[in-house]
C-alpha cells in the first residue's frame, strides 16, 4: 500500500484529500503546518508528499526545501506562472491549483508513483506494512523507517522476495552471503531475532515466525 502526506492547515480541504486518497487504496498521513510536516518526515517516509504553501509556522516552500528522496505535489491556491516555475525549479515534482478536479489530482498522483517506479530503477519490496526501497537502501514498517545492520537487511530482503514462504537456515545463508559473508549459522537467530524485534516495536506484531525443523519465514 503506497502512503501519502497531506500537509495542509485547511482541515475540511484536508479531510476531502484523506477520504478519497482512501477509497482509492491509499495511507494517508496528516500534518497541520510547517513545523508538524518536518517532524512527521523526520520519522515517516511516505511515497508521496502533498503539499500546500500557505502553512502556519514553516512556509511550504521551506518544508520543500527540507524534503529529500520523496516527490512533493504542491497543492496550492497561487495561480501565477512565476509561482509554479519557481517551485518545480525548487524540487517539487508536480504543481496542482486549487480549486482542483478530482480525478485530474488522481491522475497525476498515480503518473508521480509510477515516475518513482520507472524502468531503471530497482523496484521496491513491499509485504503488508513492511516497504523496503532497494534505491534508497531503507525500510519501513507501518511508515516507521526502520535502522538496519547489513545483515538484518540482507536477511529482510531475502523474506520480502519470498513471502510466506519457510526458508532453510542454509538457503538463507546462501542467499546472504554476497552481502554480508560473515553471517554464520550461530549468528543467523542472533540477527532474525534482532530484525524481528525492531519490526514488531514498529508495527506492535510480530513478522518473522520460527518454522521447527527448517528455518524461518516472513508472514506478510
Amino acid at each position: 500500500m503506497k502512503t501519502i502526506a497531506v500537509i495542509d492547515d485547511d482541515i475540511h480541504i484536508g479531510n476531502f484529500l484523506e477520504e478519497l486518497l482512501q477509497r482509492e487504496g491509499y495511507a494517508v498521513l496528516r500534518a497541520y503546518s510547517g513545523t508538524e510536516a518536518v517532524l512527521l518526515l523526520e520519522r515517516s517516509r511516505p511515497d508521496l508528499v502533498l503539499l500546500d504553501l500557505m502553512l502556519p509556522g514553516l512556509s511550504g516552500e521551506e518544508v520543500l526545501a527540507k524534503i529529500s528522496g520523496v516527490p512533493v505535489m504542491v497543492v496550492s491556491a497561487k495561480a501565477g506562472v512565476d509561482d509554479k516555475v519557481k517551485l518545480l525549479l525548487g524540487g517539487a515534482a508536480d504543481y496542482v491549483t486549487k480549486p482542483f478536479d478530482s480525478r485530474e489530482l488522481l491522475a497525476r498522483i498515480a503518473a508521480r508513483l509510477r515516475d518513482r517506479a520507472a524502468p531503471g530503477l530497482v523496484p521496491a519490496l513491499e509485504a503488508g506494512p513492511l516497504h523496503l526501497d532497494q534505491t534508497a537502501r531503507s525500510v519501513t514498517a507501518g511508515g516507521t523507517p526502520v535502522r538496519l545492520t547489513k545483515t538484518e537487511y540482507a536477511i529482510l530482503k531475502l523474506f520480502l522476495q519470498n513471502p510466506g514462504q519457510a526458508i532453510a537456515k542454509s538457503v538463507i545463508l546462501d542467499r546472504i552471503s554476497g552481502d554480508t559473508p560473515d553471517c554464520t549459522e550461530s549468528s543467523l537467530k542472533i540477527h532474525v531475532s534482532n530484525l524481528r524485534k525492531k519490526l514488531r516495536d514498529a508495527t506492535g506484531r510480530d513478522h518473522i515466525e520460527s518454522v521447527w525443523g527448517i528455518g524461518f519465514k516472513l508472514n506478510p
